[in-house]
């Protein structure tokens, strides 16, 4: 019974420090247009936050599926949900929440098209993006530029593609039941401890 006390304690101990992570770190700034880029031509800065991360998705900061423990989406069972679901229309801009590397951009699995930025020991993967890539696998970008759009629920031709919904439509990884007019930007943050 202690055993069990104990491992309790330390996951409500881990669920606290996320949320803190969280509360600190994803910050919502709405304003600041074209702060810091000096060719506004080409790439669009929607925030800016000098304390810290920006939050990615501006104008949306409901969480529909948050880190830990979790029913699954996608079936009966149950899991550890590794990203945070933040609920958006298709199409909705997202930005980068720190300067840094884009270092991937492709399918990847269960994530479904994934952006990954990438900066000091961070690894931020956005997941179920638009397939329509506006930057390249080494762009260098802006905290609060534009990186993506949140991506359709369904997406054809990939091959591989072990993700359809029931209707047997293939999806952008594994995706949550939301309302039609929604679908779900995740983000995954890895620490990288050196």
């Amino acid at each position: 019974m202690i055993f069990i006390s104990n491992i309790f304690k330390n996951f409500i101990i881990i669920i606290i420090l996320f949320s803190v992570f969280i509360s600190v770190f994803f910050i919502p700034v709405i304003n600041g247009n074209n702060l810091g880029n000096s060719d506004s031509s080409t790439k669009e800065i929607i925030g800016f936050n000098p304390n810290g991360f920006l939050w990615p998705l501006p104008g949306y900061t409901s969480i529909s599926s948050p880190f830990g423990p979790r029913k699954s989406p996608t079936g009966s069972g149950s899991g550890f949900h590794h990203g945070t679901d933040i609920p958006a229309p298709e199409g909705t801009k997202f930005v980068a929440i720190n300067d840094g590397e884009i270092t991937f951009r492709s399918f990847l699995g269960a994530g479904g098209y994934t952006i990954t930025l990438s900066f000091d020991n961070y690894k931020v993967s956005y997941c179920h993006v638009s397939p329509n890539f506006i930057v390249n696998v080494g762009d260098f970008v802006k905290q609060g530029q534009v990186i993506g759009y949140v991506g359709p629920k369904y997406v054809y031709g990939v091959p591989g593609n072990p993700y359809f919904d029931s209707s047997g439509k293939p999806t952008n990884g594994s995706t949550t039941r939301l309302p039609s007019t929604f679908t779900v930007l995740e983000l995954m943050v890895n620490m990288l401890i050196l």
